[in-house]
């Protein structure tokens, strides 16, 4: 990080003792906290593979390696946006950082779906609940888990999105309500997009062809795609610039928290699909 970066820090957010920010203290408190949590999961669940019960299911015959190290591939460049924007918001760059976070945003979701789709797989064709299996229990545990953080990291970074656009002055305190309408729709033209993407992928599994897959998809998900384009022509307009806005180098140590919580998270992914999953194919 530049020296300029940490006079950003300093002036914008008290110290404490140490030199480091409040809100970056407060923020590797949770984190400190959190790996030990994960850590916990992720030694049950290795624990209980060394000794499998007789009869139980074969990770080697559930797992999707394939799809599992594309989500994993999409959540690693996750970080390289979260990256770029806060590097774009130290230099007051606010548009590259909108583009970055919506970036950032977007892999996440893709990575949920994923996640949502390989565990309705799993259900469905691989027979794996969580209660029918010590496989299945501390898989969708530790999963599950993750996913909840990511989820938790797509909300946040939608709420620093919307942030960006505060006026620099709201004499009417109307900015207030519209930053709501603006998190709803952003939330909404993201998910539309997302489960008519799966809705797309499960037409072209389910069809002998693509032609026949593209018919199957519009004939019965036309509804998600009016609604994403809806939703996508609403988010559009309320990304129009209006005048300044009260968002700038001082936000830095903001974006500089959410991006150490997103990194966070894409380490304990890292982790996770090495204990999970490729450890069942070095056997």
């Amino acid at each position: 990080m530049s020296s300029h970066a940490g006079t950003i820090d300093h002036h914008h957010d008290p110290s404490t003792s140490t030199g480091i920010p409040n809100k970056k203290l407060l923020m590797w408190a949770f984190l400190a906290s959190d790996c030990m949590f994960f850590a916990t999961l992720i030694s049950t669940h290795l624990i209980y593979r060394l000794h499998p019960p007789a009869n139980g299911l074969d990770p080697k015959v559930v797992f999707s390696p394939e799809l599992t190290s594309f989500s994993t591939f999409i959540l690693l460049m996750s970080s390289l946006m979260m990256a770029l924007a806060v590097t774009a918001i130290q230099k007051s760059n606010v548009k590259s950082c909108r583009w970055s976070l919506l970036a950032t945003i977007l892999f996440g979701l893709i990575f949920l779906g994923c996640q949502v789709y390989e565990f309705n797989h799993f259900v469905l064709e691989k027979k794996m609940t969580l209660s029918n299996s010590i496989l299945g229990t501390t898989f969708y545990t530790l999963t599950g888990t993750h996913g909840c953080h990511v989820a938790i990291g797509v909300l946040w970074l939608s709420l620093m999105y919307v942030r960006s656009f505060k006026p620099a002055s709201d004499a009417t305190g109307s900015w207030f309500g519209k930053n709501i309408l603006h998190v709803v729709v952003l939330l909404g033209a993201l998910l539309t997009w997302l489960f008519a993407t799966l809705g797309l992928v499960h037409a072209i599994q389910a069809e002998p062809t693509l032609g026949a897959a593209v018919g199957h998809f519009f004939q019965h998900d036309y509804l998600l795609i009016g609604g994403a384009l809806v939703t996508t022509g609403i988010l559009i307009a309320f990304a129009r610039a209006s005048g300044p806005v009260d968002f700038d180098e001082k936000n830095a140590i903001d974006v500089e928290s959410m991006g150490l919580y997103w990194h966070f998270v894409d380490i304990v992914w890292i982790v996770i699909f090495t204990a999970v999953y490729l450890l069942e194919y070095l056997k």
